[in-house]
């Protein structure tokens, strides 16, 4: 990450969390506008499997919550 993505992070963290959300929603329909790169079959067939794998036992996930604090975890930590 350069030195303005991590200081735009560092100011976006510091926002209350309902502009943090509207920030990352924005972002990501963003992204939404960038062409897409063609998956990798294996890739979508994996992508199934995992599907498929968690529809029939929902209880074997993570919590979002649990996840969620990981993720920012890791992120502060660089």
């Amino acid at each position: 990450m350069t030195d303005r993505a991590r200081k735009l992070l560092d100011e976006a963290l510091a926002l209350p969390e309902g502009e943090r959300a509207d920030l990352a929603a924005r972002l990501l329909a963003s992204l939404a506008d960038e062409p897409a790169d063609e998956l990798d079959p294996r890739w979508v067939a994996e992508l199934e499997r995992r599907a498929r794998e968690a529809h029939a036992d929902p209880s074997g996930g993570t919590p979002w919550e649990e996840l969620r604090d990981g993720l920012l975890a890791d992120l502060r930590r660089g």
